[in-house]
């Protein structure tokens, strides 16, 4: 009796193991599948609560940067005190684990020394026993898992451990792949969304610039791989005065390109109802007044208005709160800044100023963004502004194409393998 009786056991035991195994056979296949980390690390839990027959799991990520060990908690589960908790090194017994970097299993967590009762206070949760293993990847630490209190008070195995470490072993290799297929796609949403942000940015740009008598022009914009806000455009209002523009938008990539597409808007509306009765400065203050009640306060911008005449060859400058454009006068050795306006726009409902001035023949007028000046190399020292105007009066005498490239070429050999980190637009204006 007492042999069958024995028999009977093992036989049971050993249907238990075998399903055991195919359970955890089954478990990493689902775990090395392609997957969201958030996914992975839920299915992590519930597969270890299964495998290990435990009440609980949990699971702590190693933050290296910081040397802690932080909670995952269930997408929708009721552990949600726990996801702002977080464990040093050394401290608890997944602390412990995560500095000694060895599996531990205890029977009885009150009556060891090292078993933090805060967590249990929090929760509501009467902690049993546990294990707690660590999740290693070639020799990088990645976090601690642990199953807490066997189901119908059992104690925990050499059997459980031995299987829950394989399992750890596992995870690990699993969590960093997630991470790895978290980065590309971050890096493919990136990627689209800058396709997405230049792509409304480049609609509302000119496709040509116009022709006008007495001006030739250089206007060209170099869109950083993180597309900023900058914009430009040349409107001719009327047969004799051309409004030049250009804006440095807050914010970058999608959110700058619909500011963009919001002054485009404006622009156009304007001229269209104002055309014939056009006021440089009052059409500065309607555009401010568009911005503030219609973008969050947040959302601003810098901006020159140049509206050249050329008839009478003058110039109306209006800057609201824009990087001075240049002005330098055939006769002159120094540059002269527009300063004259305000505020820049979308934030306080400010009155502008103008400043009016007479052109002659080769004057150049230079605008531009802060793409230029604020440009660094790998010691991050900026491009500056006294480099920049120093390149416009040496080269004064090309054409505006031709400065043009000029200044390009030498931002870029300046920032050398440094990343274009912000949108670059530069416009030069010849008199004829």
């Amino acid at each position: 009796m007492g042999l069958k009786t024995t028999i009977e056991l093992d036989k049971h035991d050993y249907i238990s193991l075998l399903k055991r195994i195919k359970f955890f056979q089954n478990t990493v296949r689902e775990l090395t599948a392609r997957k969201p980390l958030q996914k992975l690390l839920d299915q992590i839990i519930l597969a270890s609560k299964k495998l290990i027959d435990a009440e609980a799991a949990s699971l702590l990520l190693f933050n290296r940067e910081e040397d802690f060990l932080y909670f995952h908690t269930l997408a929708g589960g009721t552990e949600s005190s726990l996801r702002s908790k977080k464990i040093a090194a050394g401290k608890g017994i997944a602390g412990w684990v995560a500095e000694k970097r060895e599996s531990i299993i205890i029977n009885d967590c009150y009556s060891d020394d090292r078993f933090n009762k805060d967590f249990d206070i929090s929760t509501g949760f009467k902690t049993r026993n546990m294990i707690c293993v660590p999740m290693i990847q070639k020799d990088d630490f990645v976090g601690v898992i642990q199953v807490i209190n066997k189901k119908n008070d059992d104690a925990f195995s050499k059997e459980d451990l031995e299987l829950f470490e394989a399992l750890a072993a596992q995870c690990a290799v699993a969590i960093e792949n997630a991470r790895l297929i978290d980065v590309e796609i971050k890096s493919e949403q990136a990627r689209l969304e800058m396709e997405t942000a230049w792509k409304i940015q480049s609609h509302f740009l000119p496709q040509k610039l116009p022709r006008l008598i007495n001006v030739e022009m250089s206007i060209r914009l170099k869109p950083a791989k993180e597309i900023g806000g900058d914009y430009f455009n040349v409107i001719t209002i009327n047969e004799d005065n051309t409004l030049f523009f250009v804006a440095d938008v807050s914010g970058k990539s999608v959110p700058a390109a619909l500011i963009v597409s919001t002054i485009y808007s404006f622009l156009q509306i304007y001229f269209i109802v104002q055309k014939n009765n056009f006021d440089p400065i009052e059409m500065v203050q309607a555009f401010n007044r568009f911005l503030i009640n219609s973008t969050t306060s947040d959302k601003f911008a810098t901006a020159w208005f140049g509206i050249i005449n050329t008839q009478t060859k003058t110039l109306h400058s209006i800057n609201a709160g824009h990087n001075p454009p240049y002005l330098l006068k055939a006769d002159a050795s120094e540059l002269l800044k527009l300063c004259a306006g305000g505020l820049m726009l979308g934030c306080l409902d400010f009155p502008y100023s103008s400043e009016v001035i007479q052109l002659n023949k080769n004057d150049l007028i230079i605008f531009y963004t802060d793409g230029i000046p604020e440009a660094m190399n790998k010691k991050e020292e900026e491009f500056g502004e006294e480099r920049f105007e120093n390149l416009l009066i040496a080269y004064r005498n090309l054409e505006p194409n031709d400065l043009s490239k000029i200044i390009f070429d030498e931002v870029k050999h300046y920032r050398g393998e440094t990343e274009q980190s912000d949108d670059i637009t530069l416009g030069i204006i010849k008199i004829l």
